[in-house]
């Protein structure tokens, strides 16, 4: 990939995020970045970090660092911030760090639908459904289930506030009656970004996600989408979404900077 394209996957993927993250959270743009919060659910870390895209002066970088940490510490929440281009970001990375702050680095890649279904057999004793008011409560159960969303804590409350926003739509997969498998589209302009796909652990490596991949891009197919986008957390990860349908086109270079708590590889079990 050129550094053109790079740039411009960087800008879309981007400007999704924004988007996508003020849907669940109160945003302050900054001339450095942007402030998230949510004070209803403050242990979300994507509800609750400063946002950085490009290196800020050095002269700037400690009255940053001072500004989110006061930030986040008068709404009681732990300050932390989400760094994009790190490859670019060092010396602030490095100010970070003689501050305090913890820092886990990602390699992110980025997958677009290549428009072909996933290849997947029908099975009788599977269903799949759009969550609605009448079976949020199995889809709740399953997306409070699940470790590497956070758990119960932070996902019921996120799964709440997604549910009442109109750019969200959240599906549920049955096994033989039962709510075993979750996913979800976050659409904004018109691209389509998969999001929330997980399984309860004792139906893993069944195939299920295929099925609720499958069903995701008929949707995709029958409103028009122009772009259909998954960001897996990693390359097991992008494995499996390759095998149904999505190349990658690229990857992002992320971090996570935390002055306390968890990380995200933690929480994730990596």
């Amino acid at each position: 990939m050129n550094k053109e394209t790079e740039m411009d996957l960087l800008t879309a993927a981007h400007e999704a995020d924004l988007a996508y993250k003020r849907s669940f959270a109160c945003c302050e743009e900054r001339a450095w970045g942007h402030l998230f919060w949510n004070t209803d659910n403050p242990t979300y870390y994507d509800a609750n970090h400063a946002d950085i895209l490009n290196l800020p002066p050095a002269h700037t970088m400690s009255a940053i660092i001072a500004e989110v940490i006061r930030f986040y510490r008068e709404k009681g929440i732990i300050p932390r911030f989400y760094l994009y281009q790190t490859e670019k970001l060092q010396p602030f990375i490095d100010q970070l760090a003689a501050a305090g702050f913890a820092y886990e680095p990602f390699d992110m890649p980025v997958q677009q639908w290549s428009g072909t279904l996933a290849s997947v057999a029908q099975h009788p004793d599977i269903a799949i459904e759009r969550v609605t008011d009448g079976n949020y409560q199995d889809a709740l159960l399953v997306e409070c289930s699940i470790q590497e969303f956070g758990g119960k804590e932070v996902r019921e409350k996120a799964f709440e506030t997604e549910f009442a926003q109109s750019a969200f739509c959240h599906y549920l997969l049955r096994w033989r009656g039962e709510p075993v498998s979750v996913a979800a589209i976050f659409t904004h302009g018109g691209h389509m970004r998969v999001e929330s796909v997980a399984t309860l652990e004792a139906y893993r490596g069944q195939g299920l996600i295929g099925h609720l991949l499958r069903h995701i891009q008929q949707e995709f197919v029958r409103q028009g989408g122009k772009a259909l986008w998954v960001y897996p957390v990693n390359q097991t990860v992008e494995k499996v979404y390759q095998k149904y349908g999505f190349h990658t086109v690229g990857s992002l270079t992320v971090g996570h900077a935390y002055l306390e708590g968890k990380g995200i590889k933690e929480i994730r079990g990596e």
